[in-house]
């Protein structure tokens, strides 16, 4: 009778989550058809649709009454882009609730180990060197080997006697955001006033001019990473308890958050490197999830994952609208409607005398 009685409220929880979850998807859907439709040449969205769907394998509809112009302009260059949006979206919001629940604050983010600043240096480096001329994945690239480098700097020089104590974690991943943004302010310093906007261009964030490439490059790993983090959250539920609640029951703490850590902070590089650096999502999304779903992270990471796609093709799409035919990059609209968020929360918690 006990364990009928406990079994209830977890059936309604995974309930109510399983329908919070499917009115994502499809309001999910119906933003990337909206995107996609949106623009300065508008696309009817019935012949946005009839596009998508002629391409997609083993479909493959013929509309012939569809313009050429049409087809090049949906799946050459917005189609991409909300792939992108959903990719990038779902990585750093997932990474965001993963670092909330292995740092036991709900104030982490993927950043607070050096990863966007491991990026930034990384970036910085390829622009002065002038590699971005020799390939438009030169960026991308040097962004994510600059992220690898920052995480593993990080995990280094906190790593005591094959312990890694959160505290000394935090510290670490602030000193090493801190060199690498030295080094990158360094860098910039030297660069000439092209190659200096070039790089003040990628830091903002964006979207725009992505291409099937971009998806190709970002698809693999983040959808790896994101599969990953989730078969490792009952993992995650147990570390989240306390380390000695988790070595009582066997588990390796040690291993665990380090796995968890390079799967997060890989992931998140991954997005940032097609993208740039967007805050905010990694921070506020999972925040909000967690007020909807609960703390349990077997729900709390696949909602996450779809709620920052949704979040962050939605930014993307209001900044193109708000003054076409130019548009505000992603990157300020997260912050834009982030930051205020993340300041009525503090306060909320202040007037209530809470710890957010």
């Amino acid at each position: 009778m006990i364990t009928r009685n406990l079994k209830k409220p977890q059936r309604i929880r995974a309930k109510k989550t399983w329908q919070i979850m499917s009115v994502m998807i499809i309001l999910l859907f119906g933003m990337m058809v909206f995107s996609v439709s949106w623009g300065t040449m508008q696309v009817p969205w019935k012949d946005t649709l009839g596009i998508i769907v002629g391409h997609i394998p083993l479909i493959g509809l013929d509309f012939p009454d569809i313009s050429a112009e049409y087809q090049a302009v949906v799946w050459q260059i917005r189609v991409p882009r909300v792939l992108v949006g959903v990719l990038v979206g779902a990585a750093l919001s997932i990474s965001g609730a993963v670092m909330q629940g292995v740092f036991g604050n709900p104030l982490a983010d993927p950043g607070i180990i050096g990863v966007s600043s491991g990026a930034a240096f990384g970036a910085v480096v390829a622009i002065s060197l002038g590699l971005t001329s020799i390939s438009m994945f030169m960026t991308p690239i040097f962004a994510l080997l600059g992220a690898i480098i920052a995480v593993s700097l990080t995990v280094f020089l906190s790593m005591s006697r094959g312990k890694i104590p959160v505290m000394t974690l935090l510290l670490s991943g602030v000193a090493v955001s801190m060199l690498m943004g030295a080094f990158t302010s360094a860098i910039l310093t030297l660069l000439d006033e092209n190659r200096a906007r070039e790089y003040l261009f990628w830091m903002v964030g964006g979207l725009d001019y992505r291409r099937w490439e971009h998806v190709y490059l970002a698809a693999g790993p983040i959808l790896i990473g994101v599969v990953i983090l989730c078969l490792l959250a009952r993992h995650l539920n147990i570390l989240a308890l306390g380390e000695q609640e988790a070595k009582s029951v066997g588990v390796p703490v040690v291993a665990l958050r380090m796995l968890l850590l390079f799967v997060a902070a890989l992931t998140t590089a991954m997005a940032v490197c097609v993208s740039g650096t967007i805050g905010f999502v990694g921070l506020i999304v999972p925040h909000i999830m967690r007020m909807m779903v609960g703390p349990e992270h077997r729900w709390l990471l696949p909602s996450s994952a779809l709620a920052g796609a949704l979040f962050l093709v939605f930014c993307d799409t209001i900044g193109r609208m708000i003054i076409p035919p130019n548009e505000i990059r992603v990157g300020i609209m997260t912050a834009l409607m982030g930051a205020p968020y993340f300041l009525y929360l503090l306060r909320k918690a202040q007037q209530n005398g809470e710890a957010l």
